[in-house]
């Protein structure tokens, strides 16, 4: 499974590449706005940070402004790893089709039930991102839905890749990689979360303390 940053922080976006585990970005508008910054000065400068695929989303609600907004962003951003955003409804499965037809890769968001996901596929979607903990927030599992829409893309062959998102947890992370999710994206917070483990700091620091007892005998 790989890993995708969520956020839209290019700092916390050069930490988690420095530590080589990262291949893709996730953004959204919220994201975008709470940096306060240029929505396409953001995207250009993480471009430059990961080679890989950046989702970044549309804001228009009809299907040719999506389209639109879309091109001017591939126009201006002027990057191949640019993914476009489009969420989930029937203007935005429209758009999905249209700018698959151009060979424009696209990333259906929003995705709340497995016939969401199999519609954007079948629109063409490059990749579907099903919610998790939004799900878990409502009384629902989250991590069925990835397993269901993992199950059925394989029992079809279907190409479009499943990008689990509104992950809360490092736990979310292991159980939708268990399930079969080609993507999770998490925030930095959660690969902070992942790196550590009680038992590994203290191993690492009765090392250095038993070190320290060789070094002083050595004197």
């Amino acid at each position: 499974m790989k890993l995708f940053i969520d956020t839209a922080n290019v700092e916390d976006i050069r930490r988690a590449n420095d530590l080589g585990v990262i291949c893709g970005v996730t953004t959204n508008p919220s994201l975008i706005a709470k940096e306060g910054r240029d929505f396409v000065e953001v995207v250009k400068e993480i471009a430059e940070i990961v080679d890989g695929p950046i989702s970044a989303e549309v804001i228009s609600v009809e299907a040719d402004k999506m389209v639109t907004e879309a091109l001017e962003l591939y126009r201006t951003i002027n990057n191949k790893n640019l993914v476009i955003k489009i969420p989930m409804c029937a203007e935005g499965l429209k758009a999905t089709k249209q700018l698959a037809a151009m060979g424009i890769k696209t990333n259906v968001t929003l995705i709340f039930s497995t016939a969401q996901a199999l519609l954007a596929a079948k629109a063409g979607a490059t990749y579907v991102s099903p919610f998790v903990g939004r799900l878990d927030d409502i009384g629902f599992e989250g991590i069925d839905l990835v397993e269901d829409i993992v199950k059925i893309f394989r029992n079809y062959a279907i190409k479009t890749e499943i990008i689990s998102a509104s992950i809360r947890s490092s736990n979310h992370v292991i159980e939708v990689a268990r399930v079969g999710s080609d993507i999770a994206t998490v925030p930095y917070k959660i690969i902070e979360s992942m790196i550590q483990h009680p038992l590994t700091v203290s191993g690492i620091q009765r090392f250095l303390d038993d070190w320290a007892k060789v070094e002083q005998q050595q004197i």
